[in-house]
C-alpha cells in the first residue's frame, strides 16, 4: 500500500511535473507527501571553504532552496494537498544519494520525480540523478518525463 510519497524538486519545470504527478497520486491514495530539495555546499570547488564569498554563496543557495520549497508547497496547497518540505544540506553528495537517504529515513513508499530523459552524450556528460535513484532506491520510483508536444502523461494537465 502506498501512503508516503517523496517528491524531490529542484525548481525546474521537469521537477514540477514530477510534483504534479505526486500530488495527483497523494490525492488518489489519501496519502502523505514530502517535498525534498537538496543543497550541495561543494558546488563551488574553486572557492576556498570558509571565505566570505563562499559563505555568502552558500547562504544564497540555501535561500533559493527555501524559496523552491515554498513555491512547491504553495503548488500543493492550491491543489488541496498538505506537504512537508525538507531542505537537505550536504557537502559533496549527489542529489540521488540525498533522495535515497530521505526515502530510507522517512521511510517513503514511493519516490516520484521528474526526469529530463537525456540520452547519448548528454546523459554521459551530465549524468542522471533520476537513473541513479531508480537503480539504488529501496522503494519503487516513478519517473515523469519532461513535457514535449509528443509527450502525454495521464493525470497531468498540458494547459
Amino acid at each position: 500500500m502506498i501512503s508516503k510519497i517523496l517528491a524531490p524538486v529542484d525548481g525546474s519545470s521537469t521537477s514540477m511535473r514530477g510534483l504534479a504527478e505526486a500530488v495527483s497520486l497523494v490525492k488518489q491514495v489519501n496519502g502523505t507527501l514530502r517535498i525534498l530539495h537538496s543543497v550541495d555546499e561543494l558546488l563551488m570547488g574553486d572557492v576556498p571553504l570558509g571565505t566570505d564569498y563562499y559563505n555568502r554563496w552558500v547562504e544564497s543557495v540555501r535561500v533559493r532552496g527555501q524559496q523552491i520549497l515554498r513555491e512547491a508547497q504553495a503548488f500543493c496547497r492550491e491543489r488541496h494537498v498538505d506537504a512537508e518540505a525538507i531542505l537537505a544540506e550536504t557537502v559533496g553528495k549527489r542529489a540521488a544519494d540525498i533522495i535515497i537517504d530521505q526515502a530510507k529515513q522517512w521511510p517513503a513508499d514511493l519516490i516520484v520525480m521528474g526526469t529530463h530523459g537525456r540520452r547519448g552524450i548528454n546523459r554521459l556528460l551530465m549524468g542522471s540523478d533520476a537513473e541513479l535513484v531508480l537503480r539504488s532506491s529501496p522503494v519503487p520510483v516513478m519517473l515523469v518525463r519532461e513535457h514535449t508536444e509528443s509527450t502525454w502523461v495521464p493525470g497531468v494537465s498540458t494547459a
